[in-house]
């Protein structure tokens, strides 16, 4: 995937005749950005370095790879089409049995079809609208934090997932809190159903548990929270984004 979608897309000619060439670009910014080597280090010949790249590819860890995938996803060529390339990819995990998946631009440890749709379409839509890009922020560290291979923080991936709940509910509503967020959510016209809006009350006043550490201090006596546990409050927050954004469109409220 990786030579198909990027490293033969990537002129390695000039049309101009100029000496510096876009595939000369793509390798001064991988050395630099990504190897963290000197850029006087690439080989002479561009044989050479694409070498070097597998090399480093195929002797690499697990988590390596994912990472340098990442990188190549992140990077902006006009010759490359990051839209294929992720889809190639995602489609490649998927036939292999793998239990990651790209989900805005990160390849997470979430496979099931349905969640990594609820997740990217949430993120699509706190990031289409100005007055959420809170929720945004807080959405994307969820999922930065869940996603890190070598290091997964998932006690304040939760806190970011449950932020972003509350994020959106008081932009919907104007109010400090998201108690009271929620209970004001009907005076807006969302009509939530009771047990659902006592089930997120009951999920926010977990995150605020002492025993959790999730929105306090930790103390002695508390529950480290697990990949499980973060993942199900992502894909869990990001369905009632999901959920609240589609009733505001079917009510003709305005989101800014």
């Amino acid at each position: 995937m990786v030579k198909i979608f990027v490293l033969d897309r990537i002129p390695k000619y000039s049309q101009y005749g100029s000496k510096a060439t876009e595939f000369d670009h793509f390798s001064n910014i991988l050395w630099h950005k990504f190897y963290k080597l000197p850029i006087d280090t690439i080989p002479e010949y561009d044989f050479q370095t694409e070498k070097f790249i597998r090399d480093r590819f195929f002797k690499g860890q697990w988590y390596d790879i994912y990472d340098f995938i990442e990188f190549l996803a992140s990077l902006e060529f006009p010759s490359v089409n990051t839209h294929d390339f992720i889809e190639a990819v995602n489609n490649l995990l998927e036939r292999e049995f793998s239990a990651y998946r790209f989900i805005d631009g990160k390849i997470a440890p979430i496979s099931n079809k349905i969640e990594v749709e609820e997740i990217q379409q949430s993120l699509d839509q706190v990031n289409y609208f100005t007055s959420l890009s809170g929720a945004n922020i807080h959405l994307t560290n969820a999922l930065d934090k869940l996603s890190d291979r070598k290091n997964p923080d998932y006690r304040n991936s939760i806190k970011e997932s449950i932020s972003a709940i509350e994020t959106t509910c008081r932009v919907l509503t104007g109010e400090s809190t998201l108690g009271k967020a929620l209970n004001s959510l009907e005076s807006k016209g969302i009509k939530i159903d009771d047990q659902l809006k006592s089930g997120f009350d009951k999920i926010y006043a977990f995150t605020n548990n002492k025993q959790s550490g999730i929105r306090h201090a930790i103390i002695e006596e508390h529950k480290n929270p697990d990949f499980d546990d973060a993942k199900y409050m992502l894909v869990v927050c990001s369905s009632f984004i999901n959920y609240l954004v589609g009733k505001c469109k079917t009510l003709g409220i305005k989101i800014k």
